[in-house]
């Protein structure tokens, strides 16, 4: 039997480094910016990305969604690379678009909505960009600034084309479930369900649905199923007034927020070249770390997903998967053979390697341990994959 090894490692956290060359990297998991015109959506996507969208003072500047990369922050991917400073550190990425700005009436199609909404099904969490800055250069598209009623504005067109979606799917599978499909019938049982609560104007992110019921809608992809982070967009000074009230919605349910200065974030993120100048313009502002950073991982606990990286070969590389993912699963991500072809995978905490300074000095002191297919990945391990 040959004998073909990656080593992996399982973490968290990477400094990001808009300028490091992301060619080939997997992209796992794909985040919305959704929000009012001028909210400061493509200067939020320029932040992460360093891509350059166009950034105007009027509503609908950005037409066509921007796609880019954004790494994952990860002090402890640093700390492993400096292990092996002769091999390229390749962070975990998240890929962002940064989708035009909705209005009122959008899911009847007001100012291109239905062209945003349907980009918003192709996304996997929504970081709605809330405006907390003021800025009379900058019109708001109702005129003040009022978080509660921008973030409800949203919310009631997302809510609007699901039910215009389920609606649909009602029409269709009430005929089905007629003829004595049992399927059919819970899947309308399931419809209707959803249909009263949107009603009521509550999301169906929020109406506890169980694994097997939100399969039944993957092929609907309804907006409001899809996990939501506030991002409370202010100006230089920081917090304020409006990032208080974000704070305050998003504590009512139980959802996560952010507090991002964008345009200062994404000055910082065209200027500067290297970490070591990020973090001096940083300090400038009395920041210890940059709110980029927040996001990212906020984003990443969105979704509840763990980063893995491999440190054999010419690479520190990370990756990612859901918690939960067993240690075949975790290793199709380096290559779809690693799932059929494993045969165990040895495991150690990151720390343990970084302590004992090298993968032989770790091996030397016995320090591996042996593990099956049903190990679950645990933040923060290294795994050396045995494959057949």
């Amino acid at each position: 039997m040959s004998h073909d090894s990656r080593i992996v490692t399982v973490a968290s956290s990477a400094i990001l480094d808009q300028r490091l060359s992301l060619e080939g990297i997997k992209v796992p998991e794909c985040f919305g910016l959704v929000g009012l015109p001028n909210a400061g959506k493509s200067t939020i996507f320029n932040a992460l990305t360093a891509a350059g969208a166009r950034v105007e003072a009027y509503p609908f500047c950005t037409i066509e969604p921007h796609r880019g990369i954004a790494a994952v922050p990860d002090s402890r991917l640093d700390v492993l690379h400096a292990l092996f400073p002769e091999k390229k550190k390749v962070p975990a990425t998240i890929e962002v678009v940064d989708i035009a700005g909705l209005v009122e009436g959008a899911s009847e199609g007001e100012g291109l909505g239905n062209q945003f909404l349907a980009e918003i099904r192709g996304v996997d969490a929504i970081l709605h960009i809330v405006r907390c800055f003021p800025d009379p250069e900058i019109p708001h598209p109702t005129g003040d600034i009022d978080p509660r009623r921008d973030i409800e504005i949203v919310e009631t067109e997302l809510l609007l084309k699901d039910l215009e979606t389920l609606e649909r799917r009602k029409a269709r599978i009430e005929k089905i479930a007629k003829t004595g499909d049992k399927a059919a019938r819970e899947e309308l049982t399931l419809i209707e369900r959803l249909i009263e609560g949107i009603g009521k104007g509550i999301p169906i992110r929020k109406m506890g649905l169980k694994s097997e019921e939100l399969e039944l809608l993957k092929d609907l992809k309804p907006l409001t199923a899809k996990p939501v982070l506030y991002v409370a967009n202010t100006g230089d000074e920081g917090r304020n007034e409006y990032t208080e009230a974000v704070a305050r919605i998003a504590q009512g349910e139980g959802a996560g927020y952010v507090v991002i200065r964008g345009r200062l974030e994404a000055e910082i993120a065209e200027a500067a070249e290297t970490e070591e100048e990020r973090g001096a313009y940083l300090a400038e502002w009395g920041l210890g770390e940059s709110a980029l950073s927040r996001l990212v991982r906020a984003a990443y606990e969105l979704l509840d997903l763990v980063t893995f990286y491999t440190i054999e070969g010419p690479e520190v590389r990370a990756w990612t998967v859901p918690r939960g993912t067993v240690a075949p699963d975790a290793g199709a991500e380096i290559h779809t053979d690693f799932r059929d072809r494993f045969v165990l995978a040895e495991v150690v905490n990151w720390r343990e390697l970084v302590d004992a300074g090298s993968d032989k000095a770790l091996r030397e002191a016995g320090k591996w341990r042996r593990v099956g297919h049903d190990y679950e990945v645990q933040d923060g391990d290294v795994i050396h994959f045995i494959c057949a």
